[in-house]
């Protein structure tokens, strides 16, 4: 399935002809999500490898995130996934009520870049996924341009400011093989 991001009509990043993002569930119950962004890449801050692992604080740069909840929510998880190798993995309860560390392996995150596009392929297993035969998904990214201002992109955006945790970010419904 493909779908792609939007981004905040009170952002800019000139640099960003657009932002897609193709999802498949895997044989194992997992879900792979693969974004792909087009544009400069060098009018872009896309971090540089780093060993992989759990760090928080990667929204304040480039990164791509899942936010998942079950159909009923209002618990969901958020997964932050940087062009660097690293991540992070956050349960809450309800709208930004817990934000704890969740539990998890690593999840499998691959970039590459070419001429004008960045592709990042993240591989969640399934015990990272919250159970549910119909899940609600919030897709967005943060795209940190050369300057350091930041662009926000997502399926959807509430009104306001923007705000991947709100509800009706969570606009892709998928069900289970």
């Amino acid at each position: 399935m493909h779908t792609d991001l939007h981004r905040h009509p009170t952002t800019d990043c000139p640099a960003v002809a657009g932002i897609g993002v193709d999802l498949s569930w895997r044989p194992d119950g997992g879900l792979e999500l693969i974004y792909t962004l087009a544009g400069d890449l060098a009018g872009l801050r896309i971090p540089a490898p780093a060993t992989p692992g759990r760090r928080d604080g990667l929204w304040r740069h480039t990164c791509f995130e899942a936010f998942v909840m079950t159909e009923a929510g209002p618990g969901y998880q958020e997964f932050n996934f940087s062009p660097s190798g690293e991540w992070a993995a956050y349960s809450f309860t309800a709208c930004r009520v817990g934000g704890t560390d969740l539990a998890l392996p690593a999840p499998a995150i691959a970039c590459n870049r070419e001429a004008g596009r960045l592709e990042l392929t993240a591989q969640l297993p399934a015990a990272a996924l919250p159970a549910g035969a119909r899940l609600r998904l919030g897709l967005s990214a943060v795209i940190e341009d050369a300057a350091g201002k930041v662009g926000y992109w997502a399926l959807r955006h509430p009104p306001g400011q923007p705000d991947f945790h709100h509800t009706d970010a969570f606009a892709l419904f998928i069900s289970r093989p």
